[in-house]
């Protein structure tokens, strides 16, 4: 199975949600992580708009990146600009893809147009993991 880590600056939102969508639907190819340049914590409302897809990421924690520095990984997904800049390299992956995501958790006004955001933002990772990953396997 091939690794593939999802990056972004605090793992509490769009690497979450990419996490839990790639085991989701393609665990039997892929083994999923994410993490963060400064962990926080996972953001709830990712935690419910992954459950609309039948995804259960409320297990998940944030995760520092400095846990992950030397792990063997196939793909490394920056998907955030902010991740990205902060650390442009990492050796110890095959490949490194960046794929930005505007952040869901920037969102205001209701909780409803809040949910909106994160929808959207849900969506867009999902069809760009489909399309990624979803086909023959990444080299």
């Amino acid at each position: 199975m091939k690794r593939v880590l999802f990056i972004c600056t605090h793992n509490a939102a769009r690497s979450q949600m990419a996490e839990g969508y790639l085991r989701a639907r393609y665990g039997d190819r892929y083994e999923a992580f994410s993490a963060g340049t400064v962990a926080t914590g996972v953001h709830p409302l990712a935690v419910r708009v992954m459950a609309e897809l039948g995804i259960d990421i409320s297990g998940h924690r944030s995760k520092d990146l400095g846990g992950f520095i030397g792990e063997k990984m196939d793909v490394v997904v920056t998907v955030c600009d902010s991740a990205q800049a902060t650390c442009p390299m990492f050796p110890w992956a095959k490949s490194t893809v960046h794929a930005s995501f505007p952040d869901p958790s920037a969102a205001t006004g209701t909780e409803e147009e809040r949910l909106a955001v994160f929808r959207s933002i849900r969506d867009e990772i999902a069809a760009w993991i489909d399309a990624t990953f979803g086909g023959a396997d990444h080299d």
